[in-house]
């Protein structure tokens, strides 16, 4: 997930991301997971070209510190939608915060452990001993212990600090505190470390460590579903028509936000990097079990598989199903 403020664009959290107002019925407001970057261009899009105004919906799209505050500030009242990590969603729910996923984007997970490839890192079982950054809030962490189990390994074999997403890449680059990697999206992270004069990094997707995971999804309050079903139908329809038409036009996504976003996402470089982050996210918009390739479903298997990795690897503990925790209403 390529942070533009790794690219000298200097937005604070919680800034409003908009292209103007428009005239609308409903106002909505939607928070990110953090500040934009490339798989957030459907979002963009579908702003820049009107598609939530044609829904009636006037969209406030604002920045956010992570999967799990962005979930938490739908269950808040803050915001009516999220887009963030389906895991961390889950998580939050599982404790009652009153939250349902109502449309996956990301559907299946690209998380992994990236170190630099002057570590001397050259398998997993290298790290024992190691020291790996990652920040606070990101749903990357929560299933790290089970990576390490599959791989042989436990917590305390591994030294994992937090630090600013911010300082993230500088951190990695800068080998700071001897560590040796991060902690990170392959969404965003290998383009964000090259775009920083860093080589490709080392890889260790969570994928190949049994975590089958769905990847993010857009969550909202259990009360917006109930009171305004017509808000969430018109949002959802009006996302999935943006990420479809991202999919046959990438590169006008991606100048959509760059005219949002302005700064060096708008410069050559910026949007470059972005475009390679989309494709990472476009090309994981369907599960395998996805059978039919209808965007935004919720697939039963995926999620029945995430959940049963939780509670056995994760320590969640619920009664509910994994259907309890979305919806398919709105996708269509």
């Amino acid at each position: 997930m390529i942070r533009t403020h790794h690219m000298a664009m200097i937005v604070a959290a919680g800034t409003m991301l908009t292209a103007g107002v428009a005239n609308a019925d409903d106002d909505a407001r939607l928070r990110l997971n953090w500040m934009y970057y490339g798989s957030h261009a459907g979002f963009a899009f579908g702003k820049d070209q009107g598609y939530y105004d044609d829904a009636g919906i006037d969209l406030d799209i604002r920045s956010g510190n992570g999967s799990s505050s962005a979930h938490r500030l739908v269950a808040n009242g803050d915001s009516d939608f999220a887009y963030g990590s389906c895991a961390a969603m889950v998580t939050l729910a599982a404790q009652g915060a009153p939250l349902v996923s109502v449309g996956v984007i990301d559907a299946a997970g690209t998380e992994a452990i990236i170190v630099r490839p002057d570590s001397g890192v050259t398998s997993i079982e290298d790290l024992k001993g190691r020291k790996l950054l990652t920040t606070a809030n990101a749903g990357v962490n929560t299933f790290f212990p089970l990576v390490l189990q599959n791989a042989g390994l436990t917590e305390d074999d591994i030294e994992l600090t937090n630090v600013p997403e911010g300082a993230l890449v500088p951190s990695y680059l800068q080998g700071a505190g001897d560590s040796v990697g991060i902690l990170g999206g392959l969404d965003d992270k290998p383009a964000e470390i090259k775009a920083n004069g860093g080589d490709d990094p080392v890889a260790f997707p969570y994928s190949d460590y049994g975590v089958n995971q769905v990847g993010y999804c857009i969550s909202t309050h259990k009360d917006t579903v109930a009171e305004k079903p017509d808000l969430v139908k018109n949002f959802v329809e009006a996302t999935l028509r943006a990420y479809k038409d991202t999919e046959a036009d990438p590169d006008a996504a991606v100048a959509s936000m760059a005219d949002i976003v302005g700064g060096t996402m708008a410069e050559e470089q910026g949007m470059a990097q972005a475009r390679a982050v989309l494709d990472v996210t476009l090309g994981v918009l369907y599960s395998n079990a996805n059978a039919d390739r209808t965007l935004g479903m919720h697939i039963d298997s995926d999620w029945d598989d995430m959940l049963t990795l939780m509670k056995e690897f994760n320590d969640l503990e619920t009664e509910m199903t994994a259907a309890d925790f979305y919806t398919n209403d709105f996708v269509q």
